[in-house]
């Protein structure tokens, strides 16, 4: 008979699987970032040859309870991996911190990301790791499908939960936590203009375009001017005055 320890809406002492007999404060809602899918889908792209998968470490702030998750940023952390064991390069993954907490004092390790379509095998183990740098709260693990094999990008949250009577760190069962993606203003107008259809156009259809944009106007005051002049169109002193500025110009 299998003990399952689930998250609750309140912290209760739970048996973790990295962390046995400590008190882990489960994540009920997390904010992503866009940049930060932006940052491990540039990861993934610039991956070693032969690599099938990249993981990293995540940063963020959370609520004073932690029950609540911004993901801000993350960093890549090497790691070699094939079919009897895996290699992470935990010493980059210190040092790259204590650099980024120099710049981001409040932002901390609140989990880790990995590229692929499903869980690794190796995930519980890595999660152990994270679970101790995220400790007292749960690590929040970002699973995310950079090759889109269902055709969108698919991305999976998760937090780990230990199975079993005893705690051991391939105990682990990873349940989906709530996401959102959090917009800024500035972020939101960047993305739009990024999805929009456009297309691609060398250096000299673009100066054309220009040029035929400024012939275009300069037709259209000429237009008004002469209108003005001859009596057809009442004359307005603000035009005027703009106009004067940029031919003193």
């Amino acid at each position: 008979m299998l003990n399952l320890n689930l998250p609750t809406l309140a912290p209760t002492k739970a048996t973790t699987a990295s962390t046995p007999g400590t008190t882990a404060l489960t994540t009920q809602q997390c904010y992503i970032h866009p940049v930060v899918l932006f940052s491990i889908l540039d990861h993934y792209l610039r991956r070693s040859t032969g690599q099938d998968r990249v993981i990293g470490t995540l940063l963020g702030v959370r609520s004073d309870d932690g029950r609540i998750v911004e993901i801000r940023s993350c960093f890549a952390v090497p790691h070699f991996e094939t079919d009897d064991e895996i290699q992470v390069d935990m010493e980059h993954h210190s040092s790259v911190f204590a650099l980024h907490k120099r710049a981001n004092a409040r932002e901390q390790i609140v989990g880790w990301y990995a590229t692929g379509g499903a869980l690794s095998k190796y995930a519980a183990l890595i999660q152990e790791f994270y679970a101790q740098e995220a400790a007292p709260f749960s690590a929040v693990h970002l699973v995310v499908d950079a090759e889109m094999s269902n055709g969108e990008l698919s991305v999976q949250c998760l937090q780990g939960a230990a199975i079993g009577i005893k705690a051991h760190s391939e105990n682990c069962l990873f349940l989906p936590v709530p996401y959102e993606l959090q917009y800024q203003d500035a972020e939101l107008s960047a993305l739009q203009a990024a999805s929009a259809e456009s297309e691609l156009v060398s250096d000299m259809e673009q100066l054309e375009r220009t040029i035929c944009e400024l012939r275009a106007m300069l037709e259209r005051v000429t237009k008004y001017v002469r209108s003005v002049c001859a009596g057809n169109t009442k004359a307005n002193t603000v035009v005027g005055k703009y106009l004067m500025d940029m031919l003193a110009v």
